[in-house]
């Protein structure tokens, strides 16, 4: 990846500027949640111990510290309860509008809501109640080294984006 303009950068990744996980198994202890992503399912962990229910995953349960953990489905769709956008000043590597929620999920979701990212929404489109779905995106890759061997290992990240 080539960033034109920069030229301490041309031809080389800018690892120090990623923003995304690294999602192998090697480097991350919640590797399944990626994997669930790229199978299209929002998960997290809910302790056995105490069946307390965490967003993100983790490893060890934040209630009782116990490392039992299942992962579990969370659904697909949510309402906006509350969003901030964006439109000047956005990050290098995000987009304007950079919109931000907070979704609910719904009663029956053992997360009943969660922030994210809106995505593919036009500036001023997005309300107050409106439905959103997930939508799993490719995230560049780069070279991972585990033992003096080379990968390229696909990335994928999660936002939402407005129904219809």
């Amino acid at each position: 990846m080539s960033i034109l303009g920069v030229p301490v950068l041309e031809n080389r990744y800018p690892v120090t500027m990623d923003m995304w996980p690294v999602e192998h198994k090697a480097f991350n202890r919640i590797h399944r949640f990626y994997e669930h992503l790229k199978e299209g399912r929002l998960t997290t962990t809910r302790c056995k111990s105490c069946s307390h229910t965490a967003f993100p995953p983790r490893v060890i349960c934040p209630e009782c510290l116990g490392e039992d953990l299942e992962w579990i489905d969370l659904p697909k769709e949510g309402k906006v309860l509350v969003f901030t956008e964006q439109v000047k000043g956005v990050p290098l590597g995000f987009q304007a509008p950079l919109i931000h929620a907070w979704i609910d999920l719904g009663p029956q979701s053992p997360i009943p809501r969660l922030l994210s990212r809106i995505i593919n929404c036009e500036a001023g489109r997005l309300k107050e109640g409106d439905e959103v779905r997930l939508v799993v995106f490719e995230v560049p890759s780069h070279p991972i080294e585990i033992k003096k061997e080379t990968i390229t290992a696909e990335r994928v990240y999660y936002a939402f984006e407005p129904k219809g």
